[in-house]
């Protein structure tokens, strides 16, 4: 059985010092599955060692790639090519991670064998037919639970998926990259246009590993004429991971941290773009590309937020950060209101309902509506609120205790390992006074 974990956070105090935060989680999913796909071998520098992006690299195993892991977050990938995995032996289990569940269904349709993918209790809940509907559109074979959600089990069609042009009724990275990874195996171009821009790392990611695929505005195509050639990838810090520090050190006096080697993708800096508008100070620094994608220094001062109308199109551009978002707004002076972030809600919790409801034990006038919420800004006090197993929604509540005037207590926090396993570790150097409770 999995341990229980509680998070108690003294309140007050403030966060100084440098830190590189855990790499990147989307990039180091994909950095496995294209490195697995490849020829040649890939060498990963700055893998993410959280439970989500080992659950990925343990599938791949599985289906036969031999991954090597040598020192901390240093990953040697020995290719099989395009069409040389191999079927599992048994159900490939990805635990809590939706991106893992999602791409994979895509890269499996085309395959000439069979398989069966199952997650965790969470996981098991969050819908899946928004990639099982366009897949199969495209000729795949995938069952679902009568609730379109997992096991997903996968009847390979190896040479019979069509082409799709598809237009994405929500913005999500997850089905544009499924479909892409499709796309790879089908007849024809693979056409898929999204609402919004979404981050595209995959895109990025296909490109540098030798992958010809086209982007114009907000479309992306593939074909099935493509090989992927082996490479070296230097996996930059999670901005979803840097948030928390760029709230808390926007948050708390005296404050004073600098995040290093982090990814400033465009499709992913919607966080940075917010706590600009509330006021925050933030200095880009040391702006640099590796690996086709671009990395920079984040400085972070204590500053005066004050609250806004968030803006619509910088919603997908940072889906992933308004857990710890909706922190700012609480301590920021006057009224933040978030609106079309209905994807929120099918997260591995529904986000805008926990939030609202810790938010309101802790004393904040949080208002969810069916798209977003309606913070006053003002004191936050304190008290214990429960994370329902989702980690942002942990280290959210963790930062409030910055500026709560009582401790915090957050229960079910178990599930930080499945993204940044030091959070606590990078938390407490930094001046966060947090313990962790097991049981």
């Amino acid at each position: 059985m999995t341990k229980k974990i509680t998070f108690h956070v003294q309140n007050g105090g403030s966060l100084n010092g440098d830190a590189r935060v855990a790499g990147d989680k989307s990039i180091s999913h994909r950095s496995i599955m294209l490195g697995s796909l490849a020829e040649g071998t890939t060498h990963v520098t700055g893998f993410l060692e959280a439970e989500d992006a080992l659950a990925t690299l343990q599938a791949f195993r599985d289906m036969g790639v031999e991954i090597e892991r040598k020192d901390e977050g240093c990953v040697t990938i020995h290719g099989v090519g395009k069409h040389g995995l191999k079927a599992p032996k048994a159900p490939l289990y990805l635990g809590n991670s939706g991106t893992s569940m999602r791409l994979l269904s895509g890269l499996l349709a085309g395959k000439n064998f069979n398989s069966v993918l199952t997650g965790d209790e969470s996981l098991s809940k969050r819908p899946m037919k928004r990639v099982t509907e366009p897949l199969a559109k495209m000729g795949a074979d995938i069952k679902t639970t009568e609730k379109g959600t997992a096991p997903l089990e996968i009847t390979g069609k190896s040479g019979q998926l069509s082409s799709i042009n598809y237009e994405m009724p929500m913005a999500s990275a997850q089905v544009k990259s499924c479909l892409l990874l499709a796309g790879m195996y089908a007849q024809g171009e693979t056409k898929v246009t999204e609402p919004a821009p979404t981050r595209d790392h995959t895109e990025r990611m296909l490109s540098g590993f030798g992958y010809s695929v086209s982007v114009n505005g907000n479309q992306a195509s593939i074909n099935a004429d493509g090989k992927l050639t082996s490479m070296t990838i230097d996996v930059p810090s999670d901005i979803s991971s840097a948030a928390f520090f760029l709230v808390g050190a926007s948050i708390a006096e005296n404050s004073n941290v600098l995040l290093k080697h982090v990814g400033i993708n465009p499709t992913r800096t919607g966080v940075i773009d917010i706590l600009k508008l509330m006021g925050a100070n933030i200095e880009v620094l040391n702006e640099r590309t590796v690996g086709g994608e671009p990395v920079a220094d984040l400085r972070v001062t204590s500053s005066k937020l004050k609250g806004i109308e968030i803006p619509e199109n910088l919603v997908p551009l940072a889906i992933d950060e308004f857990p710890v978002l909706f922190i700012a707004a609480a301590c920021a002076e006057g009224e933040t209101r978030l609106t079309g972030a209905e994807e929120l809600r099918v997260k591995e919790s529904d986000r805008i309902q926990v939030m609202a409801d810790g938010l309101q034990i802790l004393g904040v006038d949080a208002k969810p509506t069916p798209d977003g919420m309606i913070i006053q800004g003002g004191k936050i006090g304190g008290g214990t609120v429960e994370s329902h197993g989702d980690h942002r929604i942990a280290m959210a509540f963790a930062i409030a205790g910055l500026r709560a005037t009582a401790p915090i207590e957050i229960l079910d926090c178990a599930n930080v390992n499945t993204s940044f396993p030091e959070f606590k570790n990078i938390a407490t150097n930094l001046g966060l006074k947090l313990t962790t409770e097991e049981n």
